[in-house]
């Protein structure tokens, strides 16, 4: 079953066509890439899901809701959360202070204010810290983390608000290679729980992890289905694989 379905998507800037009526489909419990050269329209076709940036045409259903023009905060409660490419944790805040604001985000004021509701958020913030191995630096500043422990500690954060669908833009940016494979394996459990669309150019990371892929050119869709099938498509791999 479908979880998202964009059809038609295009974004113009001026005279600059940044997505040309673009289809995704990503399906439940599925992990989905994006990839193609840079410029292509990957991030404004994340931007344009999220709600960052407004499409000029087309639709983009969620659960078979149209949250085209939806603006973001609507998105979120509707299961969306987007990770950008660069970190956005607090860094003069400790590590588990960082997930328990997410957690607390997703709270009503009123359950806040019982110490029941409390310790229900603590054990969610120790399950999130526990998942992705933060859990022995929970007391420390979120800016002494190394770079790929704060991309960790972020999509724990934007995993704490328990969406439908996690939008990831290039999350293994700067990361050394082993960082990356661990990346891989902390991100698997979750496909449990909710959906993934992700935006990576580490096309070994993508194959490892995703059961779709769409590949973008000049804002237009290439090709998009399993991945192994269009990883093996000659026109991806002759144009794009090499290069992306």
């Amino acid at each position: 079953m479908s979880l998202l379905e964009v059809r038609g998507l295009t974004k113009v800037y001026g005279a600059l066509t940044a997505l040309d009526k673009a289809d995704l489909t990503v399906g439940e419990h599925e992990f989905h890439g994006l990839i193609g050269p840079n410029g292509s329209g990957k991030s404004t076709l994340l931007k344009c899901v999220a709600g960052a940036e407004i499409a000029t045409a087309g639709t983009v259903m969620l659960s078979g809701r149209d949250i085209t023009r939806t603006p973001p905060p609507e998105r979120t409660r509707a299961g969306l959360s987007l990770k950008f490419q660069i970190t956005a944790v607090l860094p003069q805040l400790s590590v588990y202070d960082n997930v328990l604001l997410a957690v607390q985000a997703q709270a009503s004021m009123a359950s806040l204010l019982f110490s029941r509701s409390r310790r229900a958020l603590d054990e969610r913030v120790m399950e999130m810290l526990s998942q992705f191995h933060l859990e022995p630096r929970r007391d420390e500043l979120a800016g002494v983390l190394s770079h790929g422990q704060q991309q960790w500690l972020e999509i724990a954060m934007a995993l704490a608000r328990e969406p439908k669908l996690l939008l990831l833009d290039e999350p293994t940016a700067g990361m050394s290679h082993q960082e990356r494979r661990a990346t891989g394996e902390l991100l698997q459990p979750i496909k449990q729980r909710c959906s993934l669309l992700i935006v990576e150019h580490d096309l070994d990371f993508i194959k490892d992890i995703c059961d779709g892929l769409t590949v973008l050119d000049q804002g237009q869709v290439v090709a998009s289905g399993p991945t192994l099938e269009v990883q093996n498509s000659d026109r991806v791999k002759e144009a794009y694989l090499a290069d992306a």
